[in-house]
């Protein structure tokens, strides 16, 4: 990407508003004055075929007609007539489109849109937009945008794809003395995207802290590769995450992966904290950018209430941060700043008797202990204390304990004054909430951005003992076939190409047939209806197991034909599968689907009736390494039933996060050809004893015609 071209777009030193109006109530009015007023020092050209003067400024016919150079150009003229002035833009010489119009893909002119975009890359310009909001940008003075003023003044930037609610989170900052120093709108994504954003905003010195408001993304894996090399911490608020094509979805994976799963998965592994709604958004926003990553998991919080302590306890549980007693060597230190009825265990309450003198003492001895990764200072505004002393001395502990590698933030519950208090905090850099929810969430979101640094730090190494070629020649000899639903014994075939363990499985087509391969084979056998229509073999009565005999094969081979044909009777029945039927163990799911956005992406979870019915299931996007694939085994609510909870063996987790890693590159190399697939059951035995693959579905791409 180049950054200088979007330099010219996002922080340009001169701008263009083509459709500037001199009449009140027309955006073109608004978005000349709103430049004016924001201050903004660079060459502001007001664009109106009628010339004259708009708001004191001289007005040009055309863009062509402008004597100086133009960095970005605010198109505010109707739909229609965008592509003409994009030429002249581009023939110009100006590096970007800000279009503010709307009447685009938005309305269904996916040709329009696109006709835009071409014309700017043909001039090597680019396009935010259209039907935006415009620019905001307190450090470059610069309100290129409909929005009514600049946002209050801080570290972060937010990228909103909603221009209504760009606008009103730009008032909210002065309610909420949350700061950003850009506020940009991104609307249809025609050509700059969120990507694009990470990527130069990354690049900002003004932006600490990366915020975005996503109600869907144009190149997944794109962004995921940018906010994983971020070097600041991002925040999202994902909206519109019902599931999307489950209705169509033949496998139980596509029947579980709803978009907002997906995109949890994606964000994690990208690094990305996700907000809960927009009050989280401006909290964790707050807190990200002005404190650092919480790198452990001990958690201390400092009260004169127990009230509020015991609900902040709570908070630190539901968020994933559970609390432990302090050393008995902090209690001992941290008594001597209580009344005797005081605890120093934790949460540390100095009672409703603590002044300035004992928070700071406490603050600062705590902050600056080893054992300390967090900290949560809370405050219940009382008679005897003033809220900006309390504050104050907050302050002077955390600057006098020389700790810059650990995150604190402040909880005030009081009135007016401690409104004031909490103000003055976050001016002086220490994130403070009117709730102890709040200040215990927007710790755990600095526990979550160090979490999943970590998890980005493990890459994908590409297993080498695979058969790609073995895959794709039986996927080619399906499609001759003209099938899209491989058959079970073809799907096992490919997981066997590329090193999973399967349980060893041959087609039969006559009874005598099934006798042979069942005596070959060993032993209990398990046989099974193989049709491409008929995907769920179980309800069509087409599965026996526990079979020990060859007259028992027999028996099943004619019962099962018979079952799938009442079942379906057009069916087209290629035989019946003889398989080795494993010994029991724990069954798991694992499964993937090729997501439209970040593409292949894969499923874990446990087997039979805890996918059926509870759904207990976790999402990555593919490939995953053995490390990523161990950390998704404990995603789940079962985790420890594979962990050997209540006296069971623990499971060989180690085989399955293997057997996940290679499941992963398999849909990853095979990408142009798999839409959906499931492993299920896949039965895990205990430690050090593996797990096997019992059954397997394999759903090609439709070939466009």
């Amino acid at each position: 990407m180049n950054l200088e071209v979007l330099n010219g777009l996002l922080r340009p030193k001169s701008i263009a508003v083509v459709g500037a109006s001199d009449s009140e109530g027309k955006i073109g009015y608004t978005v000349v004055k709103n430049l004016l007023e924001s201050g903004y020092e660079g060459d502001i050209y007001p664009i109106n075929p009628k010339g004259g003067e708009i708001q004191g400024l001289k007005a040009y016919a055309s863009v062509l007609d402008v004597p100086g150079d133009i960095d970005a150009a605010a198109m505010v003229v109707p739909a229609k007539f965008i592509p003409d002035v994009a030429r002249e833009c581009g023939q110009k010489g100006v590096r970007g489109l800000i279009v503010i119009a709307s009447g685009f893909s938005e309305v269904g002119r996916d040709d329009l849109e696109t006709e835009v975009v071409e014309i700017a890359h043909e001039f090597g310009m680019r396009v935010l937009g259209p039907n935006i909001v415009g620019i905001l940008s307190n450090s470059d003075k610069c309100n290129a945008s409909f929005a009514p003023f600049l946002p209050l003044e801080g570290k972060a930037a937010l990228v909103s794809q909603s221009g209504a609610l760009l606008i009103a989170m730009d008032a909210s900052t002065y309610i909420r003395r949350v700061g950003f120093d850009k506020m940009i709108s991104i609307g249809n994504m025609s050509d700059v995207n969120f990507a694009d954003m990470v990527e130069w905003l990354d690049h900002d010195e003004n932006t600490d802290c990366i915020s975005l408001y996503v109600e869907g993304l144009r190149d997944g894996r794109r962004f995921m590769e940018n906010a994983r090399n971020a070097q600041k911490p991002i925040i999202a608020l994902k909206s519109g995450t019902s599931a999307h094509g489950a209705a169509a979805a033949a496998s139980h994976t596509g029947s579980l992966a709803g978009s907002g799963k997906i995109y949890d998965a994606a964000f994690d592994q990208a690094g990305v904290v996700m907000a809960s709604n927009l009050n989280n958004l401006f909290d964790r926003t707050l807190a990200l950018s002005l404190q650092p990553p919480m790198q452990g998991e001990n958690l201390l919080i400092i009260t004169n209430g127990g009230g509020v302590g015991v609900l902040a306890t709570d908070s630190a549980e539901r968020y994933g941060i559970p609390l432990h007693f302090a050393p008995e060597e902090v209690q001992e230190e941290l008594k001597k700043h209580m009344p005797d009825f005081g605890s120093a265990k934790n949460p540390v309450d100095l009672t409703g008797m603590a002044g300035r003198d004992w928070y700071q003492d406490s603050v600062q001895y705590a902050f600056a202990h080893e054992w300390v990764d967090g900290l949560v200072i809370l405050y219940c505004e009382t008679a005897m204390t003033d809220p900006m002393d309390i504050a104050r001395g907050i302050q002077a502990a955390v600057e006098a304990s020389g700790v810059t590698d650990k995150p604190v933030s402040v909880s005030f519950v009081g009135g007016e004054r401690s409104e004031e208090a909490m103000r003055w905090l976050v001016e002086n850099g220490i994130p403070a909430y009117g709730e102890p929810d709040a200040a215990v969430n927007v710790i755990a979101a600095l526990r979550e951005y160090a979490r999943n640094e970590d998890m980005a730090a493990h890459p994908f190494d590409p297993f080498t003992d695979v058969d790609e070629a073995a895959a794709r020649e039986i996927i080619k000899k399906s499609r001759a076939a003209s099938e899209r639903g491989l058959t079970e014994v073809e799907s096992k075939a490919i997981f066997e190409a590329y090193g999973m363990p399967v349980a060893r499985t041959r087609l039969s087509e006559t009874e005598e047939q099934a006798v042979e391969l069942a005596e070959e084979i060993g032993y209990p056998v398990v046989m099974k209806i193989v049709s491409s229509d008929i995907l769920h073999k179980s309800d069509a009565g087409g599965v026996k197991v526990d079979l020990n005999s060859a007259d028992e094969v027999r028996e099943a081979f004619t019962t099962i034909i018979s079952n799938a044909k009442a079942y379906k009777e057009d069916a087209d029945i290629q035989g019946v599968a003889v398989q080795h039927m494993a010994p029991w163990g724990t069954e798991v799911i694992l499964g993937s689907v090729n997501d439209p956005t970040f593409g292949p992406t894969v499923m874990f979870g446990l087997g039979g009736i805890f996918v059926e019915i509870l759904r207990d299931v976790t999402f990555r996007i593919a490939p995953v390494s053995p490390d990523q694939a161990f950390a998704m085994l404990s995603d789940i609510n079962g985790a420890p039933i594979l962990e050997g909870a209540r006296g069971e063996t623990p499971k060989d987790r180690n085989a399955l996060a293997q057997l996940l890693s290679r499941y992963s590159q398999m849909v990853c190399d095979l990408a142009d050809e798999i839409q959906e697939t499931d492993a299920n059951p896949v039965i895990v035995y205990e430690e050090n004893e593996g797990a096997i693959i019992v059954d397997a579905r394999i759903i090609l791409k439709k070939v466009e015609q």
